[in-house]
């Protein structure tokens, strides 16, 4: 009989847990849905009244929806475990986004921004290492930082939290800053990029260096345009398969100062902190290379990309609450805006001189 009891009890939880997951989801997909109204509303408007009312585009507004219910009544308990699926969805839309570039491009765009990305991990954990050590941050923050800044941001922190064995103060210091951080840009970037006027592409490979998660990358390029969107999420992808690298070394570090456990089989460790959301991306758009796909299934699969960056761009906001993040100090967002903010500069001056150089 308790066999039979045991047997029973997973074929009720996954459901149960799908049905946790739908208010929370519902919410994400309101709110996107909201942003793309109030897109065609104003545009509407504008074009019935004669006003050239500025083109703000549904992302914004699905983030800036979601900081408004963060950050006024917040998140209830019952929809949060639906709202962390946002990061699912940028996964998904990152894999079917795929569909929209031919393996050509890719390779061609990666050879330009793997240098680049080269570049930028080396000045973000050295400026994050040198800034950390002036403010007398602990050492084990500083390195949570430095990965988060210069790889893929809270995912980041996240492998290396285990990794080098940093208390759980330490990571959520370092993920209130990263966020923080990364909220700013979303506003910040676009506005540079047009000021600069600089190209969708350029802007795009500047948003995926120098934005350190993936969710703000790619709305901060969508904001910009549907290229830099896609563009963003590329070059964004290239820095986060360095992951397992960046993580790999700061583990041997720790371990070689007797304050983490001994890296046991490297290759498995790396492929264990791989994305793997990478090579799906890789493996759709190998796939759009050899033309498995006709026109209407690209356009389908790139719709569906959309509305997968739709819930994606609902859940930054609603996971972005300023109350906590205020909660958290000040020294670490000194640190990590003085950082962020010499990442800004160099990555600038590096894609513009790649634009002049290779046109991008």
């Amino acid at each position: 009989m308790s066999e039979a009891i045991a047997l029973q009890r997973p074929a009720v939880a996954l459901p149960w847990r799908l049905l946790r997951l739908l208010p929370g989801v519902a919410l994400l997909f309101a709110i996107g849905y909201l942003g793309k109204v109030t897109e065609a509303l104003l545009r509407d408007y504008g074009k019935a009244h004669h006003l050239a009312l500025p083109n703000i585009e549904y992302v914004l507004w699905a983030i800036v929806f979601g900081l408004i219910i963060a950050n006024t009544v917040g998140v209830a308990q019952i929809f949060r475990p639906g709202v962390a699926t946002y990061d699912f969805w940028l996964k998904a839309g990152i894999v079917l986004l795929g569909a929209r570039f031919l393996l050509g491009d890719v390779l061609k765009l990666g050879r330009v921004s793997l240098a680049l990305v080269a570049i930028e991990l080396a000045v973000a954990i050295g400026v994050m290492t040198l800034l950390g050590r002036w403010f007398r941050l602990k050492p084990k923050l500083t390195s949570l930082l430095a990965i988060g800044s210069s790889i893929c941001g809270v995912s980041a922190i996240i492998a290396a939290k285990g990794a080098i064995e940093a208390d759980d103060d330490d990571a959520t210091f370092a993920i209130a800053a990263i966020l923080a951080l990364g909220a700013f840009g979303l506003f910040a970037y676009p506005a540079i990029g047009h000021l600069l006027h600089m190209s969708d592409h350029a802007f795009g490979v500047w948003a995926g260096l120098a934005v350190d998660n993936t969710a703000e990358a790619a709305a901060a390029g969508a904001i910009y345009s549907d290229v830099a969107g896609k563009v963003a999420v590329l070059t964004k992808s290239t820095r986060n398969a360095m992951i397992g690298f960046v993580v790999l070394a700061y583990a041997i570090y720790w371990a070689s100062r007797g304050q983490a456990k001994t890296v046991q089989g490297k290759a498995a460790f790396l492929w264990q902190k791989f994305p793997k959301f990478v090579l799906g991306f890789l493996f759709v758009s190998l796939l759009a290379t050899f033309q498995v796909f006709d026109k209407v299934q690209i356009a389908s699969l790139a719709n569906l990309s959309r509305w997968a960056f739709l819930l994606t761009f609902a859940g930054v906001g609603l996971k972005t609450d300023f109350r906590e993040i205020k909660r958290q100090g000040v020294r670490p967002f000194v640190v990590g805006a003085l950082a962020e903010l010499t990442i800004t500069a160099i990555t600038l001056v590096l894609v513009l001189a790649a634009a002049a150089i290779f046109s991008l």
